[in-house]
């Protein structure tokens, strides 16, 4: 009996049918020998994954997606073709991201009959701290693993944070300005949604001036002094003459003095990140060279000393980095933003769409953008498009290919509210994950089973089934 009558004839007496792309994936079961198999392998694993011995006393120096990928290699699924799809998915994401602006918030989508990895790349400043948090859907199984990486023209990804389902929470912070990115990935076989929201954070925990924020700033780095002789190496923040000036971090009194531009001056070192910070015009100093200090305590007060003596008080808040001279403090103190709020309304996640007139996915939610990283996708109008993420009007969506881009809600129908065609199967029919011919298969429709035809890629026909079974044939 040829494969796809044995499978015909065993879903016909099962009364039920392989899912490929099924709408709500973790409440469908996987069929198929060469899943069970790899279902197995994965339960095998992760059993052994639940001994004393976690993956990462296992590999001290590995981070969790590290320590993963090598226990598939150890198990030989790295040889499987889900194996080699989960690790190639995890390097191309380090090649290919979508660009967001932060705060961003979006809600995504895990498919488990192909892995996959969401990438997302963003600017950063040095001194400010990146907040990273990530939700799980409730009923969702799955562990997750979160890595940061620096990227840098012309070198490979520079690992910063990470961590993987036992903290989806955390903080780390941008030592140089430039391109981060963050790569999202689940366990093989992990299916449901989730919510990424990603913001800036102030490095430094107190603000340098008692009950002033960044809005009390009222001269910026690199202003113009002395007739353009030189610049404003810091930000200048005005309060009434006799407010504390408190240390933004713990530290020791590196050095105190008097000078003709800074007057008062107080220099605090921050010996974990070696940079010092500079207080002057100080009306008075009420520390000593060599004291530990810790964040919040008194170094001094408000004043205008040295050369802001025909100026109202203020106090000039520097920071210079041991080796790099002068940094923006800016983003170390500024406050932190309001984070962005998930989407509202229906939830898309799961559904496929086809675009109304052929148009172009960008490579970032924000349209107007246009960066030397973005790329375009050309999608037709029979291309189905699978939703796999949500942030408010715009949609992230993947090619049947597996290209990833944004659109706005309003430029796509649902496919199956406007299917291209429908018709009765001349003949059994296998259900493909993908419109190529190596595809795997997921499972078979009988003969004369009506189905709707949902997109087009090429040859290939994106057909449902009247029990919501999904998948790609040649018709």
């Amino acid at each position: 009996m040829g494969r796809t009558t044995r499978r015909t004839a065993v879903l016909g007496g099962m009364h039920n049918k392989l899912v490929f792309y099924p709408e709500r994936p973790f409440a469908r079961p996987l069929f198929g020998f060469l899943w069970l198999l790899l279902f197995g392998a994965a339960l095998l694993f992760s059993a052994g994954c639940s001994k004393q011995q976690s993956l990462q006393a296992l590999f001290q120096k590995s981070t969790p997606h590290q320590a993963y990928a090598r226990q598939l290699h150890q198990a030989g699924l790295d040889q499987r073709p889900a194996g080699r799809a989960w690790l190639a998915a995890a390097a191309q994401a380090l090649r290919d991201s979508l660009v967001v602006t932060l705060p961003f918030a979006e809600t995504g989508y895990f498919r488990p009959e192909r892995p996959a990895a969401a990438s997302y790349r963003y600017a950063v400043q040095a001194g400010e701290q990146v907040h990273v948090s990530l939700a799980l859907a409730p009923g969702t199984n799955a562990r997750v693993f979160l890595d940061a990486f620096e990227m840098v023209p012309g070198r490979a990804p520079a690992p910063l944070a990470n961590a993987d389902t036992l903290t989806l929470d955390f903080r780390y912070r941008a030592e140089t300005s430039g391109q981060h990115l963050l790569r999202v990935q689940p366990e093989l076989l992990a299916a449901g949604r989730y919510t990424l929201r990603l913001s800036r954070e102030p490095s430094l925990s107190i603000f340098p001036v008692m009950g002033r924020s960044d809005a009390a700033a009222g001269s910026f780095w690199g202003a113009d002094r002395d007739g353009g002789a030189r610049r404003h190496e810091g930000i200048d923040i005005f309060a009434p003459r006799g407010t504390p000036a408190v240390a933004a971090t713990a530290g020791y009194i590196s050095r105190t003095g008097e000078t003709t531009l800074g007057g008062r001056v107080v220099w605090l070192a921050d010996a974990e990140h070696g940079e010092h910070l500079y207080y002057a015009h100080l009306d008075k100093q009420l520390v000593v060279p060599g004291q530990h200090v810790r964040a919040g305590d008194t170094l001094g007060l408000v004043g205008n000393t040295g050369n802001a003596r025909t100026t109202v008080p203020h106090l000039h808040f520097g920071i210079y980095r041991s080796g790099q001279g002068a940094l923006d403090p800016l983003p170390f103190v500024r406050r932190a933003g309001r984070p962005a709020s998930a989407p509202t309304g229906p939830d898309r996640r799961g559904e496929f769409v086809r675009l109304r007139t052929a148009a172009v996915l960008r490579s970032s939610p924000e349209s107007s953008q246009n960066t030397a990283i973005q790329q375009l996708i050309q999608a037709s109008k029979q291309l189905p498009l699978l939703i796999l993420g949500q942030q408010g009007a715009v949609l992230r969506v993947q090619t049947p290919t597996g290209q990833i881009g944004y659109v706005t809600a309003k430029a796509v129908e649902a496919a199956m509210a406007a299917p291209l065609r429908r018709l009765s199967l001349p003949v059994a029919t296998e259900l493909l994950v993908g419109p190529e011919r190596a595809a795997p298969a997921w499972g078979a429709l009988a003969a004369r089973t009506p189905v709707v035809v949902l997109g087009q890629a090429a040859r290939y026909s994106l057909l449902r089934g009247p029990q919501g079974e999904i998948g790609w044939a040649i018709l």
